[in-house]
């Protein structure tokens, strides 16, 4: 028995571990360290239908092991995407999960229809964290209604599974996950990064060149048990759990909060191994524990929940 063996819509995976979706590029930096075949799955960078130069420098600021990027979805685009990136991956034996973005509605629409020609792309992941240029700038994900409308839009031209990617800035991430589950979301991904700032004491202005950027690393992990949790509370439709992961009980506490599956992101900057090493080293916690599998670990806490209700 797969001890480690988890099930995504449209997917198996041999472990629950993927590397975040803007952390680990398109894999050729690792696939130097490892076997990308070890990982659950791969999560791509975000890409959009034009290449995208991202915002002016500097792009990040590291404090500690957090980062803060503005990075302003720097991707080549999906024809660079589909004729070099994605064939590259399939000489590895992981599936792939494609992280798409977007300015417009439309946007979205055309990057799920191209994406889903690749034969080893299994699912899509929406990046709705995105500034909405029709709406005057506010991200697709802060509002109930236009997630929905864009989920069930990307449902509509694609026979690939969707995973929502959840902003955590936002009054109630409760309201965003039903609305998007309602559109047809196959499964959610939480969360993405927190809006925050960093100052040069010298100068007294911002650091990032787009002045405000996105906070990940270990200081995301406790917000995003509560909101794992929630939402878990909430919907029926599987969740991964993203924010802070660096060890492995840091994902056996993002399965306690209710996740299916985990990506590692900040990680992967300051130890280019850590998702082999949490794959070689559940099994052991597990046993530690009194885990027999992750599976019966989904389902105990999906029981504790419902006779806790």
């Amino acid at each position: 028995m797969n001890r480690l063996k988890v099930n995504l819509p449209g997917i198996e995976l041999k472990n629950p571990i993927m590397p975040a979706s803007g952390c680990f590029g398109f894999g050729e930096s690792y696939a130097k360290h490892y076997d990308l075949g070890l990982l659950g799955a791969l999560i791509t960078k975000s890409t959009t239908l034009e290449e995208r130069v991202g915002n002016p420098a500097p792009q990040y600021v590291h404090r500690d092991r957090d980062v803060l990027n503005s990075l302003g979805l720097k991707n080549p685009g999906v024809e660079a995407v589909l004729s070099e990136k994605l064939p590259y991956l399939e000489g590895f034996d992981v599936p792939i999960i494609a992280s798409v973005a977007g300015s417009t509605e439309e946007d979205y629409i055309e990057m799920c229809r191209q994406i889903s020609t690749a034969p080893n792309v299994k699912a899509i992941e929406l990046n709705i964290s995105c500034p909405n240029v029709k709406e005057g700038g506010v991200a697709f994900g802060t509002n109930p209604e236009v997630a929905a409308r864009l989920t069930k839009a990307c449902k509509a031209v694609t026979s690939l599974p969707i995973y929502v990617k959840l902003t955590p800035n936002v009054t109630d991430i409760v309201e965003i996950a039903q609305a998007v589950e309602a559109a047809g979301a196959d499964a959610i991904s939480m969360i993405n990064t927190i809006t925050s700032m960093a100052f040069d004491l010298t100068t007294g202005q911002p650091i990032l060149g787009g002045i405000t950027g996105g906070l990940s690393g270990t200081a995301l992990k406790h917000v995003a048990l509560r909101m794992v949790y929630q939402v878990a509370n909430a919907v029926t439709i599987p969740i991964i759990g993203i924010g802070g992961i660096k060890t492995v009980d840091d994902v056996l506490e993002m399965y306690m909060a209710g996740a299916t599956a985990v990506q590692i992101g900040t990680e992967n900057y300051n130890n280019p191994m850590v998702c082999p090493e949490i794959i070689r080293d559940l099994p052991a916690r597990m046993d530690e524990l009194g885990i027999e599998s992750i599976q019966a670990l989904i389902d105990q806490v999906k029981s504790n929940r419902a006779s806790n209700k």
